[in-house]
């Protein structure tokens, strides 16, 4: 993904949620309503998070240092898992709490037709920004399902903007469902069990992106595709025969760091075994351009796998 790319979804999606979050303020004091609430609360929790993700980007992009040799690339990694943070804490915690109260002490909602209003007016804003999210992921994500793309990625931003708008427009469903409820039934019970609705499901999306942010942190590998193209372009068939092993770990969304060892045909003088590994470092990138950091240590004389 493209730092642009990513950078116009969470621009869409902030502007989308900050706008949603007054609205649904307001229509929270005018009728009193527990889901109406806990949506506010989620759309303030999505807000901070676009702004956690613009800010990792620019933290990101810091030139590498003697304290960082590697660069700043994954703090979009650790800006991402605080947003799962923000969205499981201020978001899930906050509307579960909010919908057991409600659940067990209903209050009467008044001028429900207001919700109502302002949260079909909410979809519309958040398949705004969901319809972005998806055209920005698509090239990324080829011919993979949704849900293996949010597994596999390697990039933070898209995946974390793709699960807060699938979990608000599912999220603005079940108030709509609660408050819709509570006005045709007019038990208010309704619009407290919407509520609770909402913190579960925010609980299980905050839950994934911890999981996933948490082994992009870590370190992950190349991808099995990238792996297979590293391994096919460090071989040339000529000067160096095979690859004894290679190590890769993504050190930022958009850069791999290569280190393999190679065996290379005996006999080799020391400019032919230089400009062998020039070659070769220099194919690698052609077919896998994120690998931009590759150690290549030559091994003349073994035969067997080390």
């Amino acid at each position: 993904m493209s730092a642009g790319g990513g950078k116009k979804a969470i621009i869409a999606a902030l502007t989308a949620n900050a706008g949603i979050a007054v609205a649904k303020f307001i229509g929270a004091a005018i009728t009193g309503s527990a889901s109406m609430l806990a949506e506010g609360v989620h759309s303030v929790a999505d807000t901070s998070n676009q702004g956690l993700l613009l800010l990792g980007q620019r933290k990101a992009e810091q030139e590498a240092d003697a304290l960082h040799p590697f660069g700043y690339g994954r703090n979009r990694y650790f800006y991402s898992f605080i947003v799962a943070l923000v969205l499981f804490t201020i978001g899930s915690i906050y509307a579960v709490y909010e919908g057991i109260h409600k659940i067990q002490h209903p209050e009467e909602l008044s001028t429900a037709i207001v919700a109502i209003v302002i949260l079909v007016i909410a979809i519309g804003l958040e398949t705004y920004s969901f319809r972005t999210a998806v055209k920005e992921s698509r090239p990324l994500k080829g011919e993979v399902s949704w849900w293996r793309f949010i597994r596999t990625s390697r990039s933070p931003e898209l995946p974390v903007v793709l699960l807060e708008d699938t979990g608000a427009l599912i999220g603005l469903i079940f108030a709509l469902a609660g408050v819709g409820l509570t006005m045709i039934t007019g038990n208010p019970i309704w619009d407290g069990i919407g509520t609770l609705a909402i913190g579960l499901l925010l609980g299980v999306i905050a839950i994934i992106l911890i999981i996933e942010m948490q082994s992009l942190l870590i370190g992950e590998g190349a991808t099995a595709a990238e792996d297979k193209l590293i391994k096919e372009n460090l071989v040339d068939g000529d000067r160096i025969t095979r690859v004894i092993h290679v190590k890769t770990q993504y050190i930022g969304p958009e850069e791999i760091l290569v280190a393999a060892k190679i065996a290379m045909t005996p006999g080799l003088e020391i400019d032919g075994i230089a400009a062998a590994i020039d070659a070769a470092e220099a194919r690698v990138r052609g077919a896998v351009p994120a690998a931009r950091l590759i150690y290549l240590e030559p091994d003349l004389y073994r035969t067997d796998p080390a």
